[in-house]
């Protein structure tokens, strides 16, 4: 039995084109009709459609307000409960604006893109769709906004692209002046009710103050135990010269009956200063002193927080005043849409090449086929067996 020798890739690409040049005729026509069919739809046909685009800067973020408004507050924490966000969201707004069925609704039906499309769909959303393949919004590198529109008009791209340019920038001053508005509103409450409740405080710490005599503890208290230090300092020096004329004369000498006296007089105003008697003038009652003190503490620290309070709440509800009166532009266009009439579809070059060489392959692939089963015929396989009762089978179903 004779060993079979292997088939090499150059003999495979020779039997290739051998087989081609046997159907020479069927390979160019093949070839030929589609291309020259494309060809002149491509060239004549197909409408080529132009390219419109702009890049907008997104709207100026809000963080830098709010991160002052934080350090005011000494933290955010304060600002979360006032309601303030610290996350701007004026970027996300106009994307759902340039995305928004509202904005494409009205460029269809202010150019009348239904008949510029040649529309016969029944469904407005399937126009939508039309739509939304030719118009593109998406984010750069530089994070600007970048849009595009492409339409077989290069005029009618630019003017669409303005159109929306004008509307989102409206929309958006609409958005933000809605939301100005509420934001002031929520304000001004929260600032009148702030307002109120610091009057409150301020009623109460003043009663506080005119009931206990404390306007200053740390000045009052530092004078009640100087006060106290130097009765206490003159009882002691008295008492010793007292023992000394004691000592010196008795009891019963003139000298010795004074300072009696005047220690006795010590010793009832130490213990009415120590009583907190003469709280009148400013003097504090020491076992008092540490509780009064906390809670003038308390109520002056409460009357900070609502100053400070109130004073965020002020300076919002101005900032949302001005931005509700305000009606600016907000998106500055960097790169205005232009006429540019070159053509970016269809892609005449690419769809011919590869017309010319997915024919061709499919004219090649044909014609070693037929070779093949030829070859198979004349050597009688089964491979050939099995074509001829295909073949059979086709030719009954015809019939």
């Amino acid at each position: 039995m004779e060993k079979q020798e292997s088939i090499g890739f150059a003999e495979i690409c020779l039997r290739i084109l051998n087989n081609d040049l046997k159907h020479f005729k069927f390979v160019v026509t093949f070839v030929l009709i589609p291309t020259i069919i494309v060809f002149i739809a491509v060239m004549w046909i197909v409408k080529p459609k132009y390219a419109a685009s702009a890049i907008v800067t997104p709207p100026a973020s809000t963080q830098p307000m709010a991160g002052a408004l934080s350090g005011l507050m000494g933290g955010s924490g304060m600002t979360s409960l006032l309601g303030i966000s610290m996350d701007n969201e004026d970027a996300n707004a106009v994307w759902t604006i340039f995305n928004s069925w509202e904005l494409h609704d009205m460029v269809i039906n202010k150019f009348d893109l239904a008949r510029h499309y040649e529309f016969k769909g029944k469904f407005h959303a399937d126009l939508l769709k039309e739509f939304r393949k030719n118009f593109g919004f998406e984010m750069n590198k530089e994070e600007m906004f970048s849009l595009y529109y492409r339409d077989t008009d290069a005029k009618l791209a630019v003017e669409v692209l303005n159109f929306m340019l004008e509307k989102a920038d409206s929309s958006f001053n609409a958005f933000k002046t809605k939301q100005a508005r509420q934001s002031r509103e929520y304000f001004q409450t929260r600032l009148d009710s702030c307002e109120h409740v610091l009057d409150s405080l301020l009623h109460s710490f003043v009663d506080f103050q005119v009931t206990n005599n404390v306007y200053e503890p740390n000045v009052q208290l530092e004078a009640t135990i100087k006060y106290l230090s130097e009765l206490q300092a003159m009882r002691e020096e008295m008492n010793m010269e007292m023992n000394f004329e004691k000592l010196d004369r008795g009891e019963n000498s003139k000298r010795y009956q004074e300072l009696s006296k005047r220690v006795k007089g010590m010793n009832s105003a130490l213990s009415s200063a120590l009583k907190g008697k003469h709280s009148d003038i400013g003097l504090m009652e020491l076992k008092k002193s540490p509780q009064l003190y906390s809670e003038y503490l308390r109520r002056e620290a409460e009357i900070r927080i609502q100053e400070a309070l109130y004073k965020v709440l002020r300076q919002q509800s101005e900032q949302m005043r001005l931005e509700e009166a305000k009606m600016l532009t907000n998106l500055h266009v960097l790169e205005p849409p232009w006429e540019n009439d070159k053509k970016i579809s269809p892609k005449r070059g690419l769809i011919l090449v590869f017309t010319v060489f997915f024919t061709f392959f499919l004219a090649s692939f044909f014609c070693n086929f037929v070779e093949f089963m030829r070859s198979e015929k004349r050597s009688g396989s089964r491979t050939a067996a099995e074509w001829n009762f295909f073949v059979q089978k086709v030719c009954f179903w015809r019939k």
